[in-house]
């Protein structure tokens, strides 16, 4: 009876996956991965065995994997690494998770809370790269005004040689810090493969990278503008972020090769930073 008592119960692996609720696959699996080995294998039938003093060593397993351990992990820590070391790595990660997660509950808040429809303008977040620049600032008299002088633009970046960047890139930032119905200080960017030599109009310069922009797409005639602003702008500070620089309004599709004003496309791209 004592040697009896001293003994270790042996369960067939059947009766150790059902008293474990773990299935048999899932144990061949953690025996594949080096992770818990059977007590013992009959070399006759292939019959695996298991013993109770191998049940803490399961139950570490299946513990550590419904908080979100990674076999690998689990392996780490039976090598000797600090049980408590991968805990606190894995609860910042799963608070990062939670904030991101967060941040796209408020977006989405954000939308359906939206009362003048600014659910139309989906706001990404994005990097803007660092750039080279055809530019050209100038005072115009009003918004129309622009029609003429970009034209003129064009035309002097030919006669200097410029290529321009594909896909092309070209946006206005404009300097005024405020709306002006008149006398707008406007900049004129067009992305370019290299620098040429400045001329009267045009000068050439490197824009650095922008690491967060909040960007906004605008479909049809730029009169409606104001609206999108006020939809990027709403984003901005309803999910914690501050503007950080002058916005710039990316023209993608225009009067020089859309025939109809509503298929006209702008992006809206605005420098911010989390607070």
């Amino acid at each position: 009876m004592n040697e009896a008592k001293e003994q270790e119960r042996i369960y067939k692996i059947g009766v150790f996956s059902k008293m474990n609720k773990v299935t048999i696959k899932a144990l061949r699996h953690y025996d594949n991965f080096g992770l818990l080995h059977p007590d013992y294998v009959d070399e006759t039938n292939g019959y695996r065995y298991y013993t109770s003093k191998q049940l803490p060593i399961l139950h570490q397993i299946i513990a550590l994997r419904d908080v979100g351990f990674s076999l690998e992990e689990i392996k780490e820590i039976q090598n000797g690494t600090s049980e408590k070391l991968l805990l606190e790595r894995k609860r910042n990660e799963i608070l990062r998770k939670i904030g991101e997660e967060t941040i796209k509950l408020s977006r989405v808040e954000s939308y359906l809370t939206s009362k003048d429809g600014d659910y139309d303008y989906h706001v990404v977040i994005k990097e803007l790269p660092e750039i080279i620049v055809a530019s050209m600032r100038t005072i115009v008299p009003n918004y129309n005004a622009l029609f003429d002088v970009i034209p003129q633009m064009g035309l002097e970046m030919e006669r200097l040689g410029c290529e321009c960047a594909q896909p092309e890139y070209c946006f206005n930032i404009y300097h005024d810090g405020e709306y002006k119905e008149c006398d707008i200080d406007v900049e004129i960017c067009e992305e370019v493969t290299e620098k040429k030599q400045d001329s009267q109009l045009i000068q050439f310069k490197t824009l650095p990278a922008i690491p967060l922009a909040a960007c906004v797409l605008h479909k049809g005639d730029y009169i409606h503008f104001p609206k999108a602003y006020r939809a990027v702008i709403r984003f901005i500070e309803e999910n914690g972020y501050e503007i950080i620089g002058l916005p710039r309004e990316q023209f993608i599709d225009g009067a020089w090769n859309k025939d109809s004003v509503d298929e006209w496309l702008t992006q809206l791209q605005f420098p911010i930073r989390k607070y």
